[in-house]
């Protein structure tokens, strides 16, 4: 049985910043210590330098496969200022340092350690335990799990269930430990937006022109929102929270179930739970701006790209409705969806399993499901009628800001948390085999 910090730290220092990636020498070290385990290992590529690895632990054939996935591949660290060297994965005080030990070489050790140490076991699952490990999911997929399930469907023959990023980690709310539990999350499109105006030289100002119409553009996106939207899996969350909270936490998430008073209610919680807001509305970020092309040229057209996440069960066109009322008539529009919407409701017949798993580590937990705001690989797992949950179970302390390091500077976790992680995958594992 290998260890998981040890492996963890090894990943780290193999640089798998996306692009390129270069995944191969990470895949191939967890092929090395699975099959060592005993594990059927297969791998699979586009490129092969960027390989992707399914591992398959033969279960019982009275339940459906379970899938385990998650990536290797990591975002840049370009820019950024570290305690630690980002590809270092040193332990300082406690922590394991370096890009990926959150996002997420440290879950794909968890999984791939509880899978070793089930192999090592009497036990058999219910059905196949598949863990597939795959490059390039911070770039669109293209190398992963989006080839995978193009060119490879097989692999995923009659799995209904899959876990990988991200839930499973405490936040404190009004005296209570909750723990999200991915159970759906947004949908990507990218709007392009197209501004038009006389140009002509730098010397001679135009009123009106495309960039004064690209500022008034960025202030009304800063200064207005879509409209609240409540889904069933958000609707699910905070249910939830209300039943575990009092006064006026408590009050001030009820109305959240309450349309017409959610908006002020969100505006209350924000600077105590901020991560709500988009739970509730599709958003748009304008990320990049291109015009102009001489100093001394006025540019008679701009055009701005937003990244724009879409709740589920909504349509690109509805959301296109709803940016248009914001930004009025003017601009042209055109838009691209990264993945089909995914369905309005989530299948949870599985979410109970994976409460039961968090509560016999943490007494205290709260397991609650979870709207995840970005998107992960879980979307292109879905096409296959995959029922996607983030669970990436790590005992985190309660003042730990998770979404402050992840894809950000000293990205780190606790030593513990990795170890009990993989010990919370692997009562998951030996639940489903019963």
């Amino acid at each position: 049985m290998f260890e998981s910090v040890p492996v963890l730290q090894q990943l780290i220092r193999m640089d798998t910043t996306n692009p390129p990636g270069n995944e191969a020498a990470a895949i191939h070290l967890l092929r090395d210590l699975l099959e060592s385990a005993g594990i059927e290992v297969a791998v699979y590529a586009k490129d092969p330098a960027r390989p992707n690895l399914v591992a398959r632990l033969p279960g019982t054939g009275d339940a459906p496969p379970l899938l385990l996935q998650g990536h290797v591949d990591v975002v840049t660290t370009t820019g950024q200022r570290w305690q630690h060297a980002p590809f270092s994965g040193d332990i300082v005080d406690g922590f394991v340092w370096g890009r990926g030990a959150l996002d997420m070489k440290g879950p794909v050790v968890m999984m791939a350690h509880a899978l070793a140490r089930l192999a090592e076991t009497e036990d058999r699952p219910a059905g196949d335990i598949v863990l597939c490990v795959v490059a390039d999911e911070e770039n669109h997929g293209d190398f992963g799990a989006r080839f995978l399930v193009t060119e490879h469907p097989e692999i995923f023959a009659d799995v209904r269930y899959s876990i990988g990023e991200f839930g499973g980690f405490p936040f404190q709310l009004g005296g209570t430990k909750f723990y999200p539990i991915q159970v759906a999350e947004r949908v990507g499109v990218e709007f392009t937006l197209v501004l038009r105006g006389e140009g002509g030289h730098g010397s001679l100002p135009r009123r009106g022109a495309a960039t004064a119409k690209l500022g008034r553009l960025l202030l009304v996106l800063d200064r207005k929102r879509m409209p609240v939207h409540l889904v069933p899996a958000t609707r699910m969350m905070i249910a939830g929270m209300v039943e575990h909270t009092a006064g006026m936490v408590r009050v001030a998430l009820r109305s959240l179930l309450d349309p017409r008073r959610a908006g002020t209610a969100l505006r209350l919680l924000d600077s105590r739970l901020g991560a709500l807001q988009p739970l509730f509305r599709n958003t748009v970020s304008a990320t990049v701006i291109r015009g102009g092309d001489k100093p001394n040229v006025i540019p008679a057209e701009i055009e701005v790209t937003l990244d724009g996440r879409m709740l589920p069960g909504c349509t690109p066109e509805e959301m296109l409705a709803e940016l248009r009322s914001i930004v009025g008539a003017e601009p042209e529009i055109s838009y691209r969806v990264d993945a089909e919407p995914g369905p309005a409701e989530p299948d949870l017949g599985l979410f109970d399993t994976l409460a039961e798993a968090i509560r016999a580590a943490d007494p205290d937990a709260v397991p609650v499901p979870f709207l995840m705001p970005a998107v992960t690989d879980g979307r292109w797992f879905a096409r296959l009628g995959i029922q996607p949950y983030g669970f990436t179970p790590l005992l985190l302390p309660t003042d730990f800001d998770f979404q402050s390091v992840v894809h950000a500077a000293d990205e780190r976790v606790p030593v513990q948390a990795i170890e009990r992680g993989a010990a919370i995958i692997y009562d998951l594992l030996r639940r489903y085999a019963r």
